[in-house]
Protein backbone atom coordinates (compact mmCIF):
# COMPACT_ATOMS: atom_id res chain seq x y z
CA UNK A 1 0.00 0.00 0.00
CA UNK A 2 3.08 2.49 0.78
CA UNK A 3 4.46 2.09 -2.56
CA UNK A 4 1.46 3.69 -3.96
CA UNK A 5 2.85 6.95 -2.13
CA UNK A 6 6.45 7.06 -4.19
CA UNK A 7 3.77 8.09 -7.12
CA UNK A 8 2.98 11.40 -4.84
CA UNK A 9 3.90 15.07 -6.65
CA UNK A 10 5.83 17.61 -4.26
CA UNK A 11 2.03 19.57 -4.09
CA UNK A 12 0.68 15.97 -2.98
CA UNK A 13 2.72 15.55 -0.52
CA UNK A 14 2.14 19.47 0.90
CA UNK A 15 -1.16 18.27 1.30
CA UNK A 16 -0.13 15.27 3.37
CA UNK A 17 1.45 17.30 5.66
CA UNK A 18 -1.22 19.25 5.73
CA UNK A 19 -3.56 16.54 6.80
CA UNK A 20 -1.42 15.18 9.58
CA UNK A 21 -0.85 18.30 11.55
CA UNK A 22 -4.39 19.39 11.33
CA UNK A 23 -5.78 15.70 12.39
CA UNK A 24 -3.52 16.00 15.33
CA UNK A 25 -4.73 19.39 15.99
CA UNK A 26 -8.10 18.34 16.15
CA UNK A 27 -7.40 15.39 18.18
CA UNK A 28 -6.01 17.40 21.19
CA UNK A 29 -8.92 19.94 21.19
CA UNK A 30 -11.64 17.28 21.21
CA UNK A 31 -9.06 15.57 24.06
CA UNK A 32 -9.49 18.46 26.13
CA UNK A 33 -13.43 18.96 25.94
CA UNK A 34 -13.62 16.32 28.31
CA UNK A 35 -11.53 18.93 30.83
CA UNK A 36 -13.80 21.77 30.39
CA UNK A 37 -16.54 19.40 31.26
CA UNK A 38 -14.54 18.45 34.25
CA UNK A 39 -14.23 22.39 35.35
CA UNK A 40 -17.92 22.90 34.56
CA UNK A 41 -18.67 19.72 36.69
CA UNK A 42 -16.55 21.28 39.88
CA UNK A 43 -17.92 24.88 39.10
CA UNK A 44 -21.60 23.60 39.34
CA UNK A 45 -21.13 21.77 42.71
CA UNK A 46 -18.84 23.93 44.54
CA UNK A 47 -19.99 26.69 46.63
CA UNK A 48 -19.23 30.56 45.71
CA UNK A 49 -19.01 29.96 42.03
CA UNK A 50 -20.31 32.45 39.46
CA UNK A 51 -22.71 31.87 36.50
CA UNK A 52 -20.35 34.05 34.92
CA UNK A 53 -17.56 31.52 35.46
CA UNK A 54 -19.81 28.46 34.21
CA UNK A 55 -20.70 30.29 31.07
CA UNK A 56 -17.18 31.09 30.35
CA UNK A 57 -15.64 27.76 30.52
CA UNK A 58 -19.16 26.66 28.53
CA UNK A 59 -17.90 29.12 25.65
CA UNK A 60 -14.58 27.65 26.08
CA UNK A 61 -15.98 24.21 25.41
CA UNK A 62 -17.64 25.68 22.52
CA UNK A 63 -14.95 27.36 20.88
CA UNK A 64 -12.58 24.55 21.30
CA UNK A 65 -15.12 22.15 19.12
CA UNK A 66 -15.87 24.67 16.62
CA UNK A 67 -11.86 24.59 16.41
CA UNK A 68 -12.09 21.09 16.63
CA UNK A 69 -14.41 21.32 13.32
CA UNK A 70 -13.14 24.03 11.15
CA UNK A 71 -9.34 21.60 11.87
CA UNK A 72 -11.03 18.32 9.89
CA UNK A 73 -12.92 20.94 7.26
CA UNK A 74 -9.32 21.42 6.29
CA UNK A 75 -8.45 17.94 6.50
CA UNK A 76 -11.42 16.55 4.45
CA UNK A 77 -10.08 19.30 2.00
CA UNK A 78 -6.69 18.18 2.38
CA UNK A 79 -8.01 14.43 1.86
CA UNK A 80 -10.13 15.36 -1.20
CA UNK A 81 -7.26 17.01 -2.86
CA UNK A 82 -4.73 14.39 -2.32
CA UNK A 83 -7.03 11.19 -3.24
CA UNK A 84 -8.26 12.97 -6.49
CA UNK A 85 -4.99 13.94 -7.48
CA UNK A 86 -3.21 10.48 -6.99
CA UNK A 87 -6.39 9.05 -8.58
CA UNK A 88 -5.98 11.25 -11.91
CA UNK A 89 -1.79 10.66 -11.63
CA UNK A 90 -2.43 6.60 -11.53
CA UNK A 91 -4.80 6.75 -14.23
CA UNK A 92 -2.32 7.94 -16.61
CA UNK A 93 0.29 6.23 -15.35
CA UNK A 94 -1.47 2.35 -15.80
CA UNK A 95 -2.15 4.04 -19.16
CA UNK A 96 0.60 5.10 -20.22
CA UNK A 97 2.25 2.13 -18.99
CA UNK A 98 0.12 -0.39 -21.02
CA UNK A 99 0.55 1.70 -24.43
CA UNK A 100 4.61 0.60 -23.44
CA UNK A 101 3.10 -2.77 -22.88
CA UNK A 102 4.07 -5.23 -25.65
CA UNK A 103 1.21 -8.23 -26.50
CA UNK A 104 3.11 -10.82 -23.72
CA UNK A 105 2.30 -8.43 -21.23
CA UNK A 106 -1.32 -7.37 -22.32
CA UNK A 107 -1.82 -11.04 -22.85
CA UNK A 108 -0.38 -11.71 -19.14
CA UNK A 109 -2.70 -9.04 -17.61
CA UNK A 110 -5.52 -9.38 -19.58
CA UNK A 111 -7.36 -6.54 -21.43
CA UNK A 112 -10.39 -6.96 -18.42
CA UNK A 113 -8.15 -7.07 -15.34
CA UNK A 114 -6.22 -3.91 -16.89
CA UNK A 115 -9.44 -2.13 -17.36
CA UNK A 116 -10.70 -2.97 -13.57
CA UNK A 117 -7.03 -2.16 -12.50
CA UNK A 118 -7.28 1.48 -13.48
CA UNK A 119 -10.66 2.13 -12.70
CA UNK A 120 -12.14 0.13 -9.97
CA UNK A 121 -8.76 -0.34 -7.86
CA UNK A 122 -7.89 3.36 -8.38
CA UNK A 123 -11.44 4.41 -7.00
CA UNK A 124 -10.53 1.62 -4.09
CA UNK A 125 -7.10 3.53 -3.27
CA UNK A 126 -8.80 6.76 -3.54
CA UNK A 127 -11.59 6.25 -1.35
CA UNK A 128 -9.23 4.92 1.50
CA UNK A 129 -6.84 7.93 1.01
CA UNK A 130 -10.26 9.97 1.80
CA UNK A 131 -11.09 8.50 4.50
CA UNK A 132 -7.62 7.53 5.87
CA UNK A 133 -6.92 11.21 7.16
CA UNK A 134 -10.08 11.33 8.99
CA UNK A 135 -10.32 7.74 10.53
CA UNK A 136 -7.09 5.61 9.42
CA UNK A 137 -4.91 8.46 10.89
CA UNK A 138 -7.15 10.27 13.39
CA UNK A 139 -8.16 7.31 14.62
CA UNK A 140 -4.86 5.93 16.32
CA UNK A 141 -3.83 9.06 17.66
CA UNK A 142 -7.10 9.57 19.34
CA UNK A 143 -6.81 5.83 20.98
CA UNK A 144 -3.56 6.07 22.16
CA UNK A 145 -3.66 9.54 23.44
CA UNK A 146 -6.79 9.02 24.84
CA UNK A 147 -5.97 5.45 26.62
CA UNK A 148 -3.21 7.81 28.28
CA UNK A 149 -5.58 10.02 29.56
CA UNK A 150 -7.65 7.77 31.21
CA UNK A 151 -5.17 5.68 33.15
CA UNK A 152 -3.69 9.15 34.39
CA UNK A 153 -7.54 9.10 36.15
CA UNK A 154 -7.64 5.79 37.74
CA UNK A 155 -6.86 2.23 38.05
CA UNK A 156 -10.46 0.83 38.30
CA UNK A 157 -11.44 2.47 35.09
CA UNK A 158 -8.32 1.71 33.03
CA UNK A 159 -9.14 -1.67 33.68
CA UNK A 160 -13.00 -1.68 32.90
CA UNK A 161 -11.59 -0.12 29.54
CA UNK A 162 -9.05 -2.56 29.04
CA UNK A 163 -11.18 -5.17 28.77
CA UNK A 164 -13.30 -3.09 26.16
CA UNK A 165 -10.72 -2.28 23.88
CA UNK A 166 -9.03 -5.90 24.22
CA UNK A 167 -12.72 -7.51 23.17
CA UNK A 168 -12.80 -4.88 20.41
CA UNK A 169 -9.13 -5.83 19.11
CA UNK A 170 -10.32 -9.60 19.51
CA UNK A 171 -13.19 -8.93 16.64
CA UNK A 172 -10.14 -7.17 14.12
CA UNK A 173 -8.25 -10.07 14.97
CA UNK A 174 -10.96 -12.03 13.81
CA UNK A 175 -11.46 -9.93 10.73
CA UNK A 176 -8.06 -10.16 9.69
CA UNK A 177 -7.66 -13.60 9.52
CA UNK A 178 -10.80 -14.82 8.05
CA UNK A 179 -11.93 -12.13 6.37
CA UNK A 180 -8.70 -10.54 4.20
CA UNK A 181 -7.44 -13.71 2.57
CA UNK A 182 -11.19 -12.89 0.65
CA UNK A 183 -10.16 -9.38 -0.42
CA UNK A 184 -7.54 -10.67 -3.22
CA UNK A 185 -9.68 -13.36 -4.73
CA UNK A 186 -13.07 -10.80 -5.06
CA UNK A 187 -10.96 -8.26 -7.27
CA UNK A 188 -9.83 -11.40 -9.06
CA UNK A 189 -13.59 -12.61 -9.73
CA UNK A 190 -14.27 -8.86 -10.28
CA UNK A 191 -11.69 -9.20 -13.39
CA UNK A 192 -12.89 -12.70 -14.09
CA UNK A 193 -17.26 -10.85 -14.18
CA UNK A 194 -15.82 -8.11 -16.54
CA UNK A 195 -14.35 -10.41 -19.06
CA UNK A 196 -17.45 -12.17 -19.09
CA UNK A 197 -19.29 -9.08 -19.81
CA UNK A 198 -16.58 -7.57 -21.87
CA UNK A 199 -16.74 -10.56 -24.13
CA UNK A 200 -20.26 -10.64 -24.27
CA UNK A 201 -20.85 -7.20 -25.30
CA UNK A 202 -17.90 -7.48 -28.16
CA UNK A 203 -19.57 -10.47 -29.46
CA UNK A 204 -23.30 -9.36 -28.64
CA UNK A 205 -23.70 -10.39 -32.86
CA UNK A 206 -22.43 -13.81 -32.54
CA UNK A 207 -24.49 -14.44 -29.60
CA UNK A 208 -27.08 -13.32 -31.56
CA UNK A 209 -26.45 -15.46 -34.61
CA UNK A 210 -26.13 -18.62 -32.48
CA UNK A 211 -28.99 -18.01 -30.26
CA UNK A 212 -26.49 -18.23 -27.27
CA UNK A 213 -28.42 -16.05 -24.77
CA UNK A 214 -28.81 -19.12 -22.46
CA UNK A 215 -25.37 -20.55 -22.64
CA UNK A 216 -23.77 -16.96 -22.13
CA UNK A 217 -26.73 -16.16 -18.97
CA UNK A 218 -25.06 -19.21 -17.53
CA UNK A 219 -21.47 -18.35 -18.05
CA UNK A 220 -22.47 -14.56 -16.51
CA UNK A 221 -24.57 -16.12 -13.26
CA UNK A 222 -21.41 -18.36 -12.60
CA UNK A 223 -19.22 -15.27 -12.47
CA UNK A 224 -21.51 -13.54 -10.96
CA UNK A 225 -22.92 -16.16 -8.31
CA UNK A 226 -19.08 -16.65 -7.14
CA UNK A 227 -18.38 -13.49 -6.84
CA UNK A 228 -21.44 -12.54 -4.92
CA UNK A 229 -20.78 -15.79 -2.43
CA UNK A 230 -17.66 -14.56 -1.94
CA UNK A 231 -18.77 -10.93 -1.00
CA UNK A 232 -21.63 -12.68 1.25
CA UNK A 233 -19.04 -14.41 3.14
CA UNK A 234 -17.27 -11.48 3.64
CA UNK A 235 -20.20 -9.11 4.76
CA UNK A 236 -21.15 -11.56 6.88
CA UNK A 237 -17.81 -11.55 9.01
CA UNK A 238 -18.22 -7.62 9.02
CA UNK A 239 -21.89 -8.06 10.42
CA UNK A 240 -20.23 -9.48 13.99
CA UNK A 241 -18.39 -6.13 13.88
CA UNK A 242 -21.59 -3.39 15.13
CA UNK A 243 -23.18 -6.03 17.32
CA UNK A 244 -19.86 -6.25 19.74
CA UNK A 245 -19.06 -2.42 19.50
CA UNK A 246 -22.65 -1.77 20.28
CA UNK A 247 -22.86 -3.82 23.11
CA UNK A 248 -19.44 -2.64 24.43
CA UNK A 249 -20.66 0.83 23.56
CA UNK A 250 -22.90 0.11 26.04
CA UNK A 251 -21.58 -2.07 28.75
CA UNK A 252 -18.66 0.58 29.08
CA UNK A 253 -20.41 3.71 30.09
CA UNK A 254 -22.46 1.59 32.84
CA UNK A 255 -19.15 -0.22 34.12
CA UNK A 256 -17.61 3.50 34.53
CA UNK A 257 -20.91 4.90 36.56
CA UNK A 258 -21.15 1.06 38.26
CA UNK A 259 -17.33 1.92 39.44
CA UNK A 260 -18.03 5.23 40.25
CA UNK A 261 -20.95 4.64 42.18
CA UNK A 262 -18.88 1.97 44.16
CA UNK A 263 -15.65 4.68 45.17
CA UNK A 264 -18.88 7.14 45.94
CA UNK A 265 -20.10 5.22 48.76
CA UNK A 266 -16.79 4.21 50.39
CA UNK A 267 -15.39 8.31 49.99
CA UNK A 268 -16.45 11.55 51.92
CA UNK A 269 -17.82 14.66 50.80
CA UNK A 270 -15.23 16.24 49.70
CA UNK A 271 -13.21 13.49 47.71
CA UNK A 272 -16.83 12.02 46.16
CA UNK A 273 -16.86 15.47 44.19
CA UNK A 274 -12.76 14.95 42.67
CA UNK A 275 -14.35 11.06 41.95
CA UNK A 276 -17.81 12.23 39.87
CA UNK A 277 -15.49 14.73 38.16
CA UNK A 278 -13.29 12.17 36.75
CA UNK A 279 -16.25 10.14 36.76
CA UNK A 280 -17.59 12.39 33.92
CA UNK A 281 -14.27 12.90 32.13
CA UNK A 282 -13.70 9.24 32.11
CA UNK A 283 -17.27 8.39 30.73
CA UNK A 284 -16.05 10.98 27.38
CA UNK A 285 -12.67 9.45 27.33
CA UNK A 286 -13.77 5.89 27.48
CA UNK A 287 -16.04 6.69 24.49
CA UNK A 288 -13.78 8.43 22.27
CA UNK A 289 -11.58 5.19 22.88
CA UNK A 290 -14.39 2.94 21.95
CA UNK A 291 -15.27 5.13 18.62
CA UNK A 292 -11.85 5.70 18.26
CA UNK A 293 -11.45 1.50 17.40
CA UNK A 294 -15.32 1.54 16.03
CA UNK A 295 -13.57 3.58 13.36
CA UNK A 296 -10.03 1.19 12.97
CA UNK A 297 -12.40 -1.42 12.85
CA UNK A 298 -14.28 0.00 9.58
CA UNK A 299 -10.64 0.89 8.25
CA UNK A 300 -9.60 -2.91 8.74
CA UNK A 301 -12.75 -4.01 6.56
CA UNK A 302 -11.72 -1.29 3.63
CA UNK A 303 -7.92 -1.43 4.37
CA UNK A 304 -7.51 -4.96 3.27
CA UNK A 305 -9.37 -4.74 0.01
CA UNK A 306 -7.49 -1.38 -0.73
CA UNK A 307 -4.15 -2.83 -0.16
CA UNK A 308 -5.17 -5.55 -2.52
CA UNK A 309 -6.22 -2.96 -5.25
CA UNK A 310 -2.96 -1.06 -4.88
CA UNK A 311 -0.55 -4.53 -5.08
CA UNK A 312 -2.83 -4.91 -8.41
CA UNK A 313 -1.92 -1.44 -9.57
CA UNK A 314 1.69 -1.90 -8.50
CA UNK A 315 2.27 -4.69 -10.22
CA UNK A 316 1.26 -3.11 -13.84
CA UNK A 317 3.44 -0.08 -12.70
CA UNK A 318 6.22 -1.97 -11.65
CA UNK A 319 6.41 -4.18 -14.66
CA UNK A 320 8.86 -3.94 -17.09
CA UNK A 321 7.91 -4.05 -20.60
CA UNK A 322 9.87 -6.98 -22.27
CA UNK A 323 10.33 -4.93 -25.19
CA UNK A 324 13.48 -2.08 -24.71
CA UNK A 325 13.99 0.36 -27.22
CA UNK A 326 17.17 2.45 -27.38
CA UNK A 327 16.82 5.98 -26.41
CA UNK A 328 18.97 7.53 -29.14
CA UNK A 329 19.21 6.04 -32.95
CA UNK A 330 22.06 4.05 -33.73
CA UNK A 331 24.94 4.80 -36.43
CA UNK A 332 24.62 1.24 -37.76
CA UNK A 333 24.77 1.28 -41.39
CA UNK A 334 21.77 1.15 -43.60
CA UNK A 335 21.51 -1.40 -46.02
CA UNK A 336 19.95 0.55 -48.96
CA UNK A 337 19.19 -2.82 -51.42
CA UNK A 338 17.73 -5.30 -48.43
CA UNK A 339 14.60 -4.43 -46.65
CA UNK A 340 14.25 -6.84 -44.28
CA UNK A 341 16.32 -10.28 -43.66
CA UNK A 342 15.62 -12.98 -41.13
CA UNK A 343 18.77 -14.52 -40.06
CA UNK A 344 18.17 -18.42 -38.02
CA UNK A 345 14.99 -17.03 -36.30
CA UNK A 346 13.52 -19.39 -33.96
CA UNK A 347 10.70 -18.22 -31.71
CA UNK A 348 8.06 -19.80 -29.17
CA UNK A 349 5.61 -17.74 -27.05
CA UNK A 350 6.66 -16.57 -23.40
CA UNK A 351 5.51 -19.59 -21.34
CA UNK A 352 4.95 -21.84 -24.36
CA UNK A 353 7.06 -25.01 -24.83
CA UNK A 354 7.01 -25.47 -28.57
CA UNK A 355 8.64 -23.36 -31.09
CA UNK A 356 5.93 -21.84 -33.46
CA UNK A 357 9.13 -20.98 -36.35
CA UNK A 358 12.09 -23.36 -36.30
CA UNK A 359 15.29 -21.73 -38.34
CA UNK A 360 13.84 -19.23 -40.26
CA UNK A 361 16.07 -17.84 -42.93
CA UNK A 362 15.19 -15.18 -45.91
CA UNK A 363 16.16 -11.99 -47.12
CA UNK A 364 13.53 -9.35 -49.30
CA UNK A 365 14.99 -6.69 -51.03
CA UNK A 366 13.66 -3.08 -51.22
CA UNK A 367 10.37 -2.63 -53.60
CA UNK A 368 9.53 -6.45 -53.80
CA UNK A 369 6.88 -8.16 -52.89
CA UNK A 370 7.05 -11.01 -51.05
CA UNK A 371 3.99 -13.39 -49.91
CA UNK A 372 3.47 -15.93 -47.18
CA UNK A 373 1.14 -18.98 -47.58
CA UNK A 374 0.89 -22.11 -45.48
CA UNK A 375 -2.36 -23.93 -43.23
CA UNK A 376 -3.25 -21.78 -40.18
CA UNK A 377 -0.71 -21.94 -37.31
CA UNK A 378 2.46 -22.35 -39.49
CA UNK A 379 3.08 -18.96 -38.51
CA UNK A 380 3.08 -16.70 -41.34
CA UNK A 381 1.45 -13.69 -38.87
CA UNK A 382 3.88 -14.45 -36.60
CA UNK A 383 6.72 -13.24 -38.80
CA UNK A 384 5.15 -10.01 -39.51
CA UNK A 385 4.63 -9.58 -35.26
CA UNK A 386 8.74 -10.27 -35.24
CA UNK A 387 9.53 -7.52 -37.82
CA UNK A 388 6.96 -5.12 -35.89
CA UNK A 389 8.42 -6.31 -32.63
CA UNK A 390 5.16 -7.50 -31.05
CA UNK A 391 7.48 -9.75 -29.37
CA UNK A 392 11.12 -10.26 -29.80
CA UNK A 393 12.83 -13.10 -31.43
CA UNK A 394 14.08 -16.14 -28.81
CA UNK A 395 16.65 -16.59 -31.17
CA UNK A 396 18.69 -15.26 -33.95
CA UNK A 397 17.93 -12.11 -35.58
CA UNK A 398 15.82 -9.82 -37.73
CA UNK A 399 17.20 -7.24 -39.56
CA UNK A 400 15.16 -3.93 -41.51
CA UNK A 401 17.71 -2.21 -43.98
CA UNK A 402 20.66 -4.06 -42.37
CA UNK A 403 20.36 -3.08 -39.21
CA UNK A 404 18.82 -4.88 -36.38
CA UNK A 405 15.08 -4.47 -35.10
CA UNK A 406 16.48 -4.24 -31.75
CA UNK A 407 18.68 -1.46 -32.75
CA UNK A 408 15.96 1.20 -33.99
CA UNK A 409 14.11 3.68 -31.49
CA UNK A 410 10.45 2.99 -31.14
CA UNK A 411 9.44 5.93 -33.36
CA UNK A 412 12.02 4.78 -35.43
CA UNK A 413 10.40 1.71 -36.22
CA UNK A 414 6.72 2.58 -36.49
CA UNK A 415 7.97 5.09 -39.11
CA UNK A 416 9.69 2.64 -41.38
CA UNK A 417 6.62 0.06 -41.37
CA UNK A 418 2.83 0.26 -42.36
CA UNK A 419 0.99 -2.88 -40.26
CA UNK A 420 -2.99 -3.78 -41.53
CA UNK A 421 -3.60 -6.32 -39.54
CA UNK A 422 -6.28 -8.87 -40.42
CA UNK A 423 -8.84 -7.40 -37.71
CA UNK A 424 -9.50 -3.83 -39.06
CA UNK A 425 -9.83 -1.90 -35.91
CA UNK A 426 -11.22 1.64 -36.65
CA UNK A 427 -11.99 4.55 -33.33
CA UNK A 428 -14.73 6.66 -32.62
CA UNK A 429 -14.16 10.00 -34.88
CA UNK A 430 -14.42 10.97 -39.05
CA UNK A 431 -13.17 8.97 -42.07
CA UNK A 432 -10.37 12.11 -42.12
CA UNK A 433 -9.49 11.59 -38.32
CA UNK A 434 -9.03 7.45 -39.15
CA UNK A 435 -6.88 7.16 -42.12
CA UNK A 436 -4.68 10.80 -40.67
CA UNK A 437 -4.63 8.60 -37.38
CA UNK A 438 -2.42 10.62 -34.40
CA UNK A 439 -2.06 13.33 -36.79
CA UNK A 440 -3.21 16.60 -35.04
CA UNK A 441 -3.92 18.79 -37.97
CA UNK A 442 -6.23 16.91 -40.01
CA UNK A 443 -7.67 19.62 -42.63
CA UNK A 444 -3.96 20.37 -43.81
CA UNK A 445 -3.71 16.74 -44.56
CA UNK A 446 -6.53 16.07 -46.45
CA UNK A 447 -4.83 15.83 -50.15
CA UNK A 448 -2.70 12.90 -48.38
CA UNK A 449 -5.87 11.50 -46.74
CA UNK A 450 -7.79 11.76 -50.18
CA UNK A 451 -4.84 9.88 -51.97
CA UNK A 452 -4.37 6.88 -49.22
CA UNK A 453 -8.01 6.60 -49.77
CA UNK A 454 -8.08 6.59 -53.93
CA UNK A 455 -4.95 4.17 -53.58
CA UNK A 456 -6.88 1.60 -51.18
CA UNK A 457 -10.06 1.73 -53.28
CA UNK A 458 -11.77 3.10 -50.09
CA UNK A 459 -13.11 6.88 -52.13
CA UNK A 460 -15.69 4.44 -53.64
CA UNK A 461 -17.63 4.81 -51.20
CA UNK A 462 -16.73 7.36 -48.66
CA UNK A 463 -18.00 9.61 -51.77
CA UNK A 464 -21.54 8.05 -51.46
CA UNK A 465 -21.62 8.96 -47.94
CA UNK A 466 -22.59 11.79 -46.68
CA UNK A 467 -20.49 14.01 -45.30
CA UNK A 468 -18.01 12.14 -47.28
CA UNK A 469 -14.64 12.30 -45.48
CA UNK A 470 -16.35 14.14 -42.19
CA UNK A 471 -18.73 11.20 -42.12
CA UNK A 472 -19.26 9.99 -38.62
CA UNK A 473 -17.35 6.45 -37.87
CA UNK A 474 -19.04 4.71 -34.57
CA UNK A 475 -16.55 3.46 -32.00
CA UNK A 476 -14.51 0.11 -33.59
CA UNK A 477 -16.18 0.90 -36.99
CA UNK A 478 -19.48 -1.21 -36.74
CA UNK A 479 -21.48 1.30 -38.57
CA UNK A 480 -19.22 0.30 -41.71
CA UNK A 481 -18.99 -3.18 -43.07
CA UNK A 482 -15.64 -5.42 -42.78
CA UNK A 483 -14.42 -4.81 -46.52
CA UNK A 484 -15.06 -1.13 -46.27
CA UNK A 485 -13.07 -0.98 -42.62
CA UNK A 486 -10.35 -2.86 -44.04
CA UNK A 487 -9.96 -0.46 -46.81
CA UNK A 488 -9.84 2.06 -44.58
CA UNK A 489 -7.18 0.43 -42.46
CA UNK A 490 -5.13 -0.33 -45.43
CA UNK A 491 -5.35 3.82 -46.18
CA UNK A 492 -4.80 4.57 -42.87
CA UNK A 493 -1.04 2.97 -43.38
CA UNK A 494 -0.72 4.27 -46.50
CA UNK A 495 -1.36 7.62 -45.48
CA UNK A 496 2.01 6.83 -43.53
CA UNK A 497 4.10 6.77 -46.56
CA UNK A 498 5.91 4.02 -45.07
CA UNK A 499 9.12 1.53 -46.07
CA UNK A 500 7.76 -1.54 -45.87
CA UNK A 501 3.76 -2.51 -45.91
CA UNK A 502 2.64 -5.47 -43.98
CA UNK A 503 -0.21 -7.51 -44.76
CA UNK A 504 -1.62 -9.29 -42.24
CA UNK A 505 -4.56 -12.01 -44.36
CA UNK A 506 -5.86 -8.24 -44.90
CA UNK A 507 -7.39 -8.86 -48.28
CA UNK A 508 -9.60 -11.43 -47.03
CA UNK A 509 -12.28 -8.81 -45.97
CA UNK A 510 -12.12 -7.81 -49.98
CA UNK A 511 -14.18 -9.17 -52.83
CA UNK A 512 -11.58 -10.18 -55.89
CA UNK A 513 -12.45 -7.34 -57.99
CA UNK A 514 -11.04 -4.55 -55.34
CA UNK A 515 -8.05 -7.17 -54.50
CA UNK A 516 -7.11 -7.12 -58.13
CA UNK A 517 -7.26 -3.38 -58.61
CA UNK A 518 -5.79 -2.80 -54.86
CA UNK A 519 -2.93 -4.75 -55.58
CA UNK A 520 -2.52 -3.08 -59.29
CA UNK A 521 -3.19 0.15 -57.63
CA UNK A 522 -0.01 -0.66 -54.99
CA UNK A 523 2.19 -2.48 -57.57
CA UNK A 524 1.92 0.92 -60.07
CA UNK A 525 2.17 3.50 -57.36
CA UNK A 526 4.28 1.84 -54.72
CA UNK A 527 6.78 0.78 -56.52
CA UNK A 528 9.94 1.57 -54.47
CA UNK A 529 7.89 0.30 -50.78
CA UNK A 530 8.54 -3.20 -50.05
CA UNK A 531 5.20 -5.07 -49.79
CA UNK A 532 4.96 -8.26 -47.17
CA UNK A 533 2.01 -9.76 -47.36
CA UNK A 534 -0.04 -13.01 -45.70
CA UNK A 535 -2.52 -14.40 -47.32
CA UNK A 536 -4.65 -17.57 -47.33
CA UNK A 537 -5.71 -16.80 -51.42
CA UNK A 538 -3.22 -17.76 -53.80
CA UNK A 539 -5.01 -15.41 -56.30
CA UNK A 540 -4.05 -12.53 -54.33
CA UNK A 541 -0.16 -13.62 -53.99
CA UNK A 542 0.23 -15.40 -57.64
CA UNK A 543 2.19 -12.42 -58.72
CA UNK A 544 4.66 -11.52 -55.95
CA UNK A 545 8.44 -11.51 -56.69
CA UNK A 546 8.70 -14.01 -54.03
CA UNK A 547 6.27 -16.69 -51.89
CA UNK A 548 7.60 -18.30 -48.77
CA UNK A 549 6.10 -21.39 -48.22
CA UNK A 550 5.74 -22.06 -44.42
CA UNK A 551 4.60 -25.76 -42.39
CA UNK A 552 4.25 -26.35 -39.10
CA UNK A 553 6.52 -23.32 -38.25
CA UNK A 554 9.25 -23.89 -41.00
CA UNK A 555 9.94 -23.17 -44.54
CA UNK A 556 9.61 -25.63 -47.31
CA UNK A 557 9.15 -23.52 -50.19
CA UNK A 558 10.53 -20.34 -51.98
CA UNK A 559 10.00 -18.78 -55.06
CA UNK A 560 7.49 -17.41 -57.35
CA UNK A 561 3.98 -18.93 -58.32
CA UNK A 562 5.00 -21.42 -61.20
CA UNK A 563 8.45 -22.26 -59.43
CA UNK A 564 6.71 -23.25 -56.30
CA UNK A 565 4.00 -25.29 -58.34
CA UNK A 566 6.27 -27.55 -60.09
CA UNK A 567 8.84 -27.79 -56.86
CA UNK A 568 6.58 -27.54 -53.29
CA UNK A 569 3.91 -30.40 -52.88
CA UNK A 570 2.62 -28.10 -50.15
CA UNK A 571 2.10 -24.91 -52.21
CA UNK A 572 0.31 -27.03 -55.12
CA UNK A 573 -1.88 -28.90 -52.43
CA UNK A 574 -3.26 -25.31 -51.38
CA UNK A 575 -3.17 -23.84 -55.22
CA UNK A 576 -5.09 -27.33 -55.77
CA UNK A 577 -8.12 -26.44 -53.24
CA UNK A 578 -8.23 -22.66 -55.05
CA UNK A 579 -7.26 -23.08 -58.90
CA UNK A 580 -9.24 -24.76 -61.81
CA UNK A 581 -7.26 -26.89 -63.33
CA UNK A 582 -6.58 -24.89 -66.49
CA UNK A 583 -5.22 -22.51 -64.29
CA UNK A 584 -2.98 -24.67 -62.51
CA UNK A 585 -1.52 -25.49 -66.27
CA UNK A 586 -1.45 -22.41 -67.23
CA UNK A 587 0.18 -20.39 -63.79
Amino acid sequence: MFKIFKYLNKKEWLFVILGVTFVAFAVWLDLRIPDHMADITELVFTEGSTISEIWREGLWMLATAFASMAAMIIVGYAAGRLSAGLARDLIAKIFGKVLDFSQAEVNRFSVASLITRATNDVTQVQNILVMGFQTLIRSPIMAVWATIMIFNRGLEWSVATFIAVAIMLCVILILIIFALPKFKIIQELTDRLNLVTREHLTGIRVVKAYHAKNYEEEKFADANIQLMKTNRFVRRMMTLLLPVVGFVMNALPLAIYLIGAYLLNEVGIIESLDIFSNMVVFAQYGMMVIMAFLMISIMFVMLPQAMVSAHRINEVLEKAPSLKYPETKSDATIDTKVAVAFNKVNFKYPEAEDYVLEDINFTVGVGETVAFIGATGSGKSTILKLIARAYDVTDGTVHIAGKDVKAYTETELTDKIGYILQKATLFSGSIASNVAFANEDVSKNMPDIKDATDLAQASEFIDKMENTYEANITQGGSNLSGGQRQRLSIARALFRKPDILMFDDSFSALDYKTDRNLREALKKECSDVTKLIVAQRVSTIKDANKIIVLDEGSIVGVGTHRQLLKNCSVYHEIASSQLTEEELVNG
